[in-house]
C-alpha cells in the first residue's frame, strides 16, 4: 500500500467488483437473474448493516423478506447470533438442523460452543463439539480439553498430552481468553502446568504489551500482586527504582516482569538495570530470558543499531533453550547482519534451538542449509590419511544434511522455495501444467451450494461474508478438505467470474500439483503492461507488488483508505498525479482502473529511481513510506548485504514479509511472461547505504 504501513487484509473490508449473476450455479440462476432478486439483495445488505450495529429489532422485521433468498443463511444467522445470550438449546438445535452442512451452520455452532464454554455447560458442550467442523478456534480447543481433562483426571494416561496442547495454545494466544485461561488455571491446580509456566505467560504479555492477559495468568498464582503488574506496565521505571520493593516484599518474578516490559519499549535502560541491580537477583532462565528480549528489540533497530549490538546482547544468553522461537529468529537475523560476513555458527546454534515446528518453517531451513554449508569444515592440503579419515565423512554428512533441507522446500511456491532452488543450481521455471478440470469436475464446482452462495454475496457486496463461506467450502465443508483436482476446479471457477481472490488463494492450496499460471492470473494485461513498458518499469514487478496489494480486486479499499488495484492513499495519489502531470485528477477516479494504475506505477517508478533502482527497496517503500527502506539501508560504513538478508531483517513484519511475496511473485510472473527461466536472487540483489556520490533521496516523495 502507498506510503503506509499497518497495511491490512483489505479483502475484507471492500466492496465487490460486479459479477456476472448468470454465471451463478443453476440452482440459483432464476432467482439470481439480474433485477431478479434487487428487494431481497436491498433487504439482506440492510441485515447486515443492523448486524454490524447490533439492532435487533431491525434484523427481525427484516427477516421475513430474506425467506427463499439465496442468502438465507446469513440472513437468519445474523438474526439468531445477534440474540444468542437469550435464545433457548431448541431454537439453536432448529437452526443447526435447518442449515445443515453450511458454514453459517458451524459458525453458529462455533459461538454457541464458546457460550456453553463461559457458562461452565460441560454437559451440553460435550456432545454438541463433536459435530464442530471449523475446529480453528483456540478457545473453544481450549474448552474441549478442559472437559476430556475433568472427565479422565490428573492421573489418566492422556492428561500430560492435554497439559501440552493447552499450553501450547494458551502461549500463543496474545490476549487472554477464558477458555485457555480456565483450562490452565485448572492444569495448574493440579500441577499438570507449573508456576514457571504461568511466569513465562505473563513475560510473552509483557513483552506484547498486553496488560490484561498478563494480570489474568498472575492472577492464578498471585493474586495478591495484580495491582503491582499494573503498577509495572504503567512504569516499569519507576516500579523497578521503587525503594519500597524490599519493603513490600516483592515476588522477584515480577522484577523479571517489569524488565521484560521496560525492554520492549527501551532495550539500553533495561541492560543497565540488569548490569547494576537486577541481573544477579534473577534466576538463570528469568536472565536468558531478559537478554533475550533485550537482543530481540536490539535487533529490530536495522539501520541505526548495528547487528553486532544485538549479537553482544544475545551473547548474554547462556541458554538457547529458555528463549522463545521468536527472540531465537531474531538472534539469527541479527547474526546474518553482524558484520561484513554472516556470523554463521550463531545462526546454526539459534535455529538449532528452535521448536520442531519452527525449524521446519522454509525461512529457518534455508538459513540452516546456508549456514552448513558456510561452515563445512576445511581439510589442509596435503593431509594425513588419519585426518581425512576423520574429517571427510563429517563434512559428506554435514553437506548432506544442508542439501536434503534444500531439496525439501525447493520449489516455485515461494521466496525461500525459489531461493533453495537456487542454491541447488536450478533456476524458476514455469512447471508443466497439470490437466485441465474436466466438464464434470467444474459442474461440480458449478453446483456446490457454498460456492454459489459465496459468489453470489460478493456480487452484492458482501465480500466478508462470501470470502468465509468460500474458504469454508473449499476447506471444511467436506472431510479432509478438497482434493487438489476439486481445488484446482473450484479456482477456475472463481477466475471465470473474476473473482480473482479467491481464485488465487484457492489455487495456492493444492499440495501435489502446481497451476503456476492459474495462482499468478494477469487481468487487465494490455493495460498493465502497456503502463509499465511506458515509463520503463518491469510489467513482472508491476503485476507482483498488485497481487500482493489487493489480489486484483477492483474496488478493494482498506481500513486507512487505500483503494483500487494497487491500494492507492489519496494524499499520495495527489501529489503523484501532479508529478507526473496528470491533468484535472480529482480523488473519486482513484478506483478508476486505469487512473489507479497509472498513479501506483507513477509512484512505484518515484520510489525505485529514489532508491538506486532496488526492488527490493522500492517494495518497501511502497509498503512502509519510503524513508523506513532509507534508514533500514543503513549508513555510510554499515555493511552491503544480501537482499535475502536484508529483506529477512526489515524490522516490520507485514512489511518483511509483503518485501519478499513481492519479489517472488515478481519472479514467477517473469517466468510465465517471458517462457524463460528466472532468477530471484538476481532480482534482489545487494543492499548496503546509498553512494554519497549519487543524487540525495527526494525527501518530498509521499
Amino acid at each position: 500500500m502507498l506510503s503506509k504501513f499497518l497495511f491490512s487484509t483489505v479483502l475484507a473490508t471492500v466492496v465487490a467488483p460486479a459479477i456476472s449473476l448468470a454465471l451463478l450455479s443453476p440452482a440459483f440462476a432464476q432467482s439470481a437473474a439480474p433485477g431478479a432478486n434487487a428487494a431481497g439483495d436491498s433487504a439482506l445488505l440492510d441485515m447486515n448493516q443492523a448486524y454490524r450495529r447490533g439492532d435487533r429489532k431491525k434484523l427481525a422485521q427484516l427477516l421475513p423478506q430474506a425467506k427463499g433468498h439465496p442468502l438465507e443463511p446469513w440472513a437468519a444467522y445474523w438474526e439468531i447470533k445477534s440474540r444468542l445470550a437469550e435464545v433457548t438449546t431448541l431454537e439453536v438445535q432448529d437452526f443447526l438442523a435447518r442449515y445443515a452442512g453450511s458454514y453459517q451452520e458451524d459458525r453458529l455452532r462455533n459461538d454457541w460452543l464458546l457460550l456453553l464454554g463461559q457458562r461452565r455447560d460441560w454437559t451440553t458442550f460435550e456432545v454438541e463439539h463433536p459435530q464442530y467442523r471449523m475446529g480453528d478456534d483456540k478457545e473453544v480447543r481450549c474448552y474441549a480439553l478442559l472437559v476430556d481433562y475433568l472427565k479422565s483426571g490428573p492421573t489418566a494416561p492422556g492428561a500430560a498430552a492435554i497439559a501440552t496442547e493447552v499450553k501450547k495454545n494458551w502461549m500463543s494466544q496474545r490476549d487472554g481468553d477464558d477458555g485457555c485461561t480456565t483450562a490452565a488455571a485448572r492444569l495448574v491446580g493440579t500441577k499438570q502446568l507449573t508456576v514457571d509456566d504461568v511466569w513465562q505467560k505473563a513475560r510473552l504479555a509483557a513483552e506484547a504489551n498486553r496488560p490484561r492477559a498478563a494480570r489474568d495468568a498472575v492472577a492464578i498464582i498471585s493474586p495478591e500482586s495484580v495491582g503491582m503488574v499494573t503498577d509495572l506496565f504503567n512504569s516499569p521505571a519507576k516500579f523497578l527504582t521503587d525503594k519500597s520493593l524490599a519493603i513490600r516484599k516483592t515476588r522477584k518474578e515480577l522484577i523479571a516482569l517489569a524488565l521484560v516490559k521496560m525492554a520492549s519499549t527501551d532495550a539500553e535502560a533495561a541492560a543497565n538495570m540488569m548490569d547494576t541491580k537486577w541481573g544477579n537477583q534473577l534466576t538463570s532462565e528469568e536472565r536468558n530470558w531478559v537478554w533475550g528480549v533485550i537482543g530481540k528489540q536490539t535487533a529490530t533497530r536495522m539501520g541505526t543499531v548495528p547487528g553486532s549490538e544485538a549479537v553482544k546482547y544475545f551473547s548474554r544468553v547462556d541458554k538457547d533453550a529458555d528463549l522463545t522461537d521468536e527472540m531465537l529468529g531474531w538472534k539469527v537475523r541479527a547474526a546474518l547482519r553482524a558484520g561484513r560476513k554472516p556470523s554463521w555458527p550463531m545462526v546454526l546454534s539459534a535455529i538449532n534451538a528452535m521448536s520442531v515446528d519452527a525449524r521446519n518453517d522454509p525461512t529457518w531451513s534455508y538459513w540452516k542449509a546456508r549456514a552448513l554449508l558456510a561452515t563445512l569444515p576445511a581439510v589442509a592440503a596435503p593431509a594425513s590419511p588419519a585426518l581425512v579419515s576423520t574429517v571427510q565423512p563429517a563434512i559428506g554428512s554435514q553437506r548432506a544434511e544442508a542439501l536434503a533441507l534444500l531439496q525439501s522446500i525447493a520449489s516455485v511456491r515461494g521466496f525461500y522455495e525459489q531461493l533453495a532452488l537456487e542454491e541447488l543450481g536450478q533456476k524458476i521455471t514455469v512447471p508443466p501444467k497439470p490437466a485441465v478440470p474436466s466438464a464434470e469436475e467444474k459442474e461440480a464446482a458449478r453446483q456446490n451450494p457454498g460456492l454459489s452462495r459465496a459468489s453470489y454475496a460478493i456480487a452484492i457486496g458482501l465480500r466478508a461474508e462470501g470470502v468465509r463461506e468460500w474458504n469454508y467450502s473449499t476447506n471444511l465443508a467436506k472431510p479432509g478438505g478438497m482434493s487438489d483436482r476439486e481445488l484446482l476446479a473450484a479456482a477456475q471457477l472463481a477466475c471465470d467470474r473474476q473473482i480473482w481472490d479467491r481464485c488465487i488463494n484457492t489455487s495456492e492450496r493444492t499440495k501435489t500439483v502446481v497451476d503456476l499460471e492459474q495462482r499468478f492470473p494477469m487481468p487487465f494485461r494490455e493495460a498493465v503492461v502497456k503502463r509499465a513498458q511506458a515509463i520503463s518499469l518491469d510489467p513482472a514487478y508491476v503485476y507482483g507488488l498488485i497481487r500482493q496489494e489487493s489480489r486484483f480486486v477492483m474496488d478493494a479499499r482498506s481500513g486507512v483508505g487505500a483503494s483500487g488495484l494497487m491500494q492507492v492513499m489519496p494524499a499520495t495519489a495527489r501529489e503523484t498525479a501532479r508529478r507526473i502531470g496528470m491533468v484535472g485528477f480529482t480523488a473519486d477516479q482513484i478506483t478508476d482502473r486505469d487512473t489507479n494504475i497509472a498513479i501506483g506505477t507513477g509512484y512505484l517508478k518515484l520510489v525505485l529511481d529514489d532508491l538506486s533502482g532496488s526492488l527490493p527497496l522500492a517494495a518497501a517503500a511502497y509498503n512502509a513510506g519510503p524513508g523506513r527502506p532509507r534508514t533500514w539501508r543503513g549508513q555510510v560504513g554499515s555493511p552491503v548485504l544480501e537482499a535475502a538478508i536484508w529483506a529477512e531483517n526489515v524490522p516490520f513484519s507485514e512489511t518483511r514479509d509483503y518485501v519478499k511475496k513481492v519479489l517472488s511473485n515478481t519472479t514467477s510472473y517473469a517466468a510465465i511472461l517471458t517462457g524463460q527461466p528466472q532468477s530471484l536472487k538476481a532480482r534482489l540483489g545487494m543492499v548496503g547505504p546509498r553512494d554519497v556520490t549519487q543524487p540525495e533521496p527526494d525527501r518530498t516523495l509521499p
